[in-house]
């Protein structure tokens, strides 16, 4: 069994393995080994990516085009490829571990990603609520923890890990804007700038039961908004700085200029 298979060890690495379900999308893999969509009018040989690798390639990021260490041959589900964004790189290997790779449901994905565990645990956050179903729950039950290694308990176990420090981390935001607007509330903030507010957060804490992340993040986002709107001293702040604009400029009264502070 690899040594890292452990979830959050404390490195930089995270290994985990999946059960295929779809084979598509059908892509292209050019020349230079690089993959390519299905469309693209260059030569190529033809793979099939699996509906795994398909939602760990969208939600490492932006990426560079998948590298391929093993092209497929006669099997076209059979490949390994690796690709790079920002800090994070991921190596996905596809192999059947039972019925000759005759169905797309024979393949498992062995996934490798390098990087930050914040970055890595918000992916696999993703690629689990993308998929719809647990990917560590095979097909084959015995072959799958014979052909990697490790029981079904301890696969679940890795992929979990991540799954919740993503949750809590997203949790820990939505609690820290919470304690923001109980501070601005007995202080006097606009009343319904926080009302703003507390929907937002609402929202959010709904999007996060449902493990939508990007639903998460614009609820932050107007709940941030709001929190600023409602503060008291953002006012202040307003006008101060339109004081400095004022006598930088030698301006009248009349003449001072408008200043949105709503992203300070």
């Amino acid at each position: 069994m690899d040594s890292d298979l452990r979830g959050l060890s404390g490195s930089m690495k995270s290994i985990l393995f999946a059960q295929v379900m779809d084979g598509d999308p059908r892509m292209k893999i050019d020349r230079e080994g690089y993959l390519r969509p299905e469309s693209w009018q260059g030569d190529g040989r033809y793979m099939f990516l699996g509906d795994v690798a398909k939602a760990v390639l969208r939600y490492i990021g932006p990426h560079d085009p998948p590298e391929f260490d093993s092209q497929p041959g006669y099997d076209e589900q059979r490949w390994e490829l690796k690709s790079t964004s920002g800090e994070v790189t991921v190596k996905i290997t596809s192999e059947s571990y039972w019925g000759f790779g005759l169905f797309a449901r024979c393949f498992y994905n062995r996934i490798e990603i390098h990087g930050p565990l914040p970055i890595r645990a918000r992916c696999i956050h993703d690629v689990v609520a993308s998929l719809g179903r647990n990917p560590w729950e095979p097909f084959w039950l015995k072959r799958f923890e014979r052909i990697t290694g490790a029981e079904s308990e301890e696969h679940q176990r890795n992929w979990m890990e991540l799954v919740r420090w993503a949750s809590e981390d997203m949790r820990s935001q939505i609690d820290e804007l919470e304690q923001r607007k109980a501070q601005l509330k007995s202080s006097g903030g606009d009343e319904e700038a926080l009302r703003n507010a507390s929907l937002a957060l609402e929202e959010a804490v709904a999007a996060l039961e449902d493990r939508n992340a990007p639903a998460v993040e614009r609820a932050l986002g107007r709940a941030n908004s709001a929190l600023i709107e409602a503060d008291p001293s953002t006012e202040v702040l307003s006008s101060n700085y339109a004081s400095i604009v004022l006598k930088q400029n030698n301006a009248t009264e009349d003449e001072i200029p408008f200043v949105d502070l709503s992203e300070e």
